[in-house]
């Protein structure tokens, strides 16, 4: 929407106070105790292992409590029963069942969790960079280019997405990892010139003051040390989950300018946006963001992974990417959901992955196919599924790197067999006869593993 110049942003958007519930306060969400008692305890017992976190924007705006429980952001925002295995949630329903202590549910919990893959492709134990012999938490560096930085203060977000292959950063410090080094990002970046791309990421860094942001960011304008580093990307889900911290929190229009000024400085913004539905897109503080956002110079870019129960068709993604380029927003990935967490509840076949992408293509023009996908960002690499096709008689997924660990992998085509019950890159077996795909050797020699 335009807003002529004689009207503020605030006569159009009045402020709103930020409000949310976590698990304690499941009973205090008003529209939650309309529902029946048995749906609220399976709620209870999912959010009593797996994160969660909504705020009253996501519930009462986002949300269609008359199409429950197939509301795609009900699914993305609430607790549902199928995310844990039958055993862990009967586990975990016993206990509540016996008035715990709190400490014994946390314990459970952590028992449970324990067992979700917590941390998958080797984030913990192959992408965690050193610096002087030592190892540098709070940071990962898996692709030449880009390194990905998670600051301290940004271990939380607006509202937390079901799927979330980061869960584990939410539930305890056992699990987390960060870092509020900025003097040693900085050093790091400084004694590494392949690296053209610093992501902040979390979290979400949006919930941080923009005074916190900026003493990671700004000392990169006009540093000679680190002019190799010419993207700065910021991943959140803000845009949609609070879009008001673009438009009228206290400290937006400082937001705004701290992008401007890296713009003016030749960095290259990128708000690297979560959009999983296009139900969220529908507010006009949503669209109010978008533009403020683009106004500065910065762009956005828009990514998701394909999920079972909230987007898993090609016509709520042929709707979601027209709409993001008719906001300037630029379609990015479509990825497949990771292999941790609640995936079970999530995942859907890669070869109905690919059917789905390619369908939903196939409804956009040429603006929209920016959207690369469904990719798997595995332990090598981001596998893309490229087709199903037959050679020379035998079914094959058709299967490339978009980027990998050994960026000599990237852009070569490999072959996997097709396999109707494959939902992860450790699903599939190699084409023809051979014993591993051309970059296994490669990277079980990096320590990695097809395993988890």
């Amino acid at each position: 929407m335009n807003i002529p110049a004689e009207v503020s942003t605030l006569q159009i958007f009045p402020q709103r106070r930020f409000k949310v519930y976590q698990q304690r306060q499941l009973d205090k969400i008003e529209l939650v105790n309309r529902l029946p008692e048995a749906l609220k305890f399976e709620m209870k017992v999912v959010a009593s292992v797996l994160p969660f976190r909504v705020n009253e924007y996501v519930a009462n705006d986002l949300i269609d409590w008359d199409n429950l429980p197939s509301d795609p952001i009900f699914q993305l925002s609430f607790p549902q029963k199928g995310m844990l295995a039958p055993e862990a949630f009967e586990r975990m329903a016993t206990l509540l069942r016996q008035n715990p202590s709190p400490q014994q549910v946390f314990e459970l919990g952590q028992t449970l969790r324990a067992e979700m893959n917590p941390h998958p492709a080797g984030q913990m134990s192959m992408n965690v960079p050193e610096l002087d012999g030592e190892k540098l938490p709070g940071m990962q560096h898996k692709y030449k280019e880009t390194a990905l930085f998670f600051p301290a203060q940004g271990q939380y977000c607006h509202s937390y997405c079901t799927f979330c292959f980061r869960w584990a950063q939410f539930v305890g410090k056992a699990m987390r990892f960060n870092s509020n080094d900025a003097e040693t990002l900085h050093r790091y970046l400084a004694a590494h010139p392949e690296i053209s791309d610093l992501l902040i990421t979390g979290g979400d860094p949006m919930v941080m003051k923009t005074t916190k942001i900026a003493q990671y960011v700004e000392p990169l304008i006009d540093n000679p040390d680190t002019e190799h580093v010419q993207t700065v990307r910021f991943g959140t889900k803000a845009l949609t989950f609070w879009p008001y911290r673009f438009v009228t929190d206290d400290d937006a229009d400082e937001l705004l300018a701290l992008f401007r000024r890296l713009v003016k400085a030749g960095k290259h913004v990128s708000i690297m946006a979560h959009l999983n539905h296009w139900q969220e897109m529908e507010t006009p503080i949503f669209e109010e963001a978008v533009r403020r956002i683009r106004a500065t110079g910065a762009n956005i870019r828009a990514q998701a992974p394909l999920l079972k129960n909230i987007n898993d068709n090609a016509d709520d993604w042929a709707r979601m990417w027209q709409k993001q380029v008719r906001l300037g927003i630029i379609p990015y990935y479509m990825f497949v959901e990771r292999d941790t967490g609640p995936k079970r509840y999530f995942e859907v076949p890669l070869y109905q992955a690919y059917e789905i992408y390619r369908d939903a293509i196939s409804k956009v023009s040429g603006l929209a196919r920016t959207a690369r996908g469904p990719s798997m960002s595995a332990g090598p690499g981001k596998v893309e599924i490229q087709g199903v096709t037959e050679v020379a008689g035998e079914k094959v997924f058709v299967l490339r790197f978009i980027q990998a660990r050994n960026p000599d992998w990237a852009q070569r085509p490999f072959f996997a067999k097709y396999d109707e019950n494959a939902h992860w890159l450790d699903d599939l077996k190699p084409a023809f006869g051979e014993a591993k795909f051309f970059w296994q050797e490669e990277y079980e020699a990096m320590g990695g593993s097809l395993e988890g």
